[in-house]
C-alpha cells in the first residue's frame, strides 16, 4: 500500500496494491498491521455504506468531544469528490480543506483523523460510498458546517451540476459559527 501525505497534517490518501489477472482483481482494503505501520492506530468499530444519485452532496459532518470520529472512506461503485475540512482548534491549517477524487476505478481511500468535518458529492449515478469509523454515531455529539460556506471556499468540482442537498444539510451553520470570538 502506498501512503500519500497531504498538505494537512494527519490526512492521508491510501493507494492499495491491486493484484489483477483475467479473473478480476484482489486488494486489501484494510489491514490493521499495515495501518499501524503507517501511523494509523484507530480501532474501527462501525462500517457505514451510502448509495447516492449523481449530484447528491452529503456533509459537511463531524462529531465532537468523546465521540469524535476518525474515518477511513472509499468508493465501491461510481465516484465521489471527497472533502475534509480541518476544524482542530489551534491547528496551523484550521479551516483549510483537501479534496480528492475517490472511485471504484482508482480504489483510493482517504484517512480522516478526528477533528475534521467531512463531506462528498457523488459524481456518478448509483455511487456506493463506504466508510469505517473509530467511534459510534451519536446524534448528541454531531455537528456540521454548510457545504457552500464562503469562509472555507470549497471547490466541489461541480462543472455546472446543481448539487442535491438534504434540507438538514442546507440548515447547517456556516464556518463563522465555529470561530471563537
Amino acid at each position: 500500500m502506498k501512503i500519500h501525505k497531504t498538505t494537512i497534517e494527519g490526512l492521508l490518501i491510501l493507494e492499495p496494491d491491486i493484484f489483477g489477472d483475467d479473473r478480476g482483481y484482489f486488494f486489501e482494503a484494510y489491514n490493521y498491521s499495515s495501518f499501524l505501520e503507517a501511523g494509523i492506530q484507530d480501532a474501527f468499530v462501525q462500517d457505514n455504506e451510502a448509495q447516492s444519485k449523481k449530484g447528491v452532496l452529503r456533509g459537511l459532518h463531524y462529531q465532537v468531544a468523546k465521540l469524535a470520529q476518525s474515518k477511513l472512506v472509499r468508493v465501491i461503485k461510481g465516484s465521489v469528490y471527497d472533502v475534509a475540512v480541518d476544524i482542530r482548534e489551534g491547528s496551523a491549517t484550521y479551516g483549510k480543506w483537501i479534496g480528492v477524487k475517490l472511485s471504484a476505478e482508482n480504489k483510493k481511500q482517504l484517512y480522516i483523523p478526528r477533528g475534521f468535518a467531512h463531506g462528498y458529492i457523488a459524481m456518478e449515478e448509483g455511487t456506493i460510498f463506504s466508510y469505517k469509523c473509530d467511534n459510534f454515531y451519536s446524534r448528541a455529539h454531531e455537528g456540521g458546517i454548510r457545504y457552500d460556506d464562503p469562509l472555507i471556499g470549497i471547490d466541489w468540482q461541480l462543472n455546472g451540476m446543481t448539487p442535491l442537498v438534504s434540507e438538514r444539510d442546507l440548515g447547517l451553520p456556516g464556518f463563522g459559527a465555529h470561530l471563537k470570538p
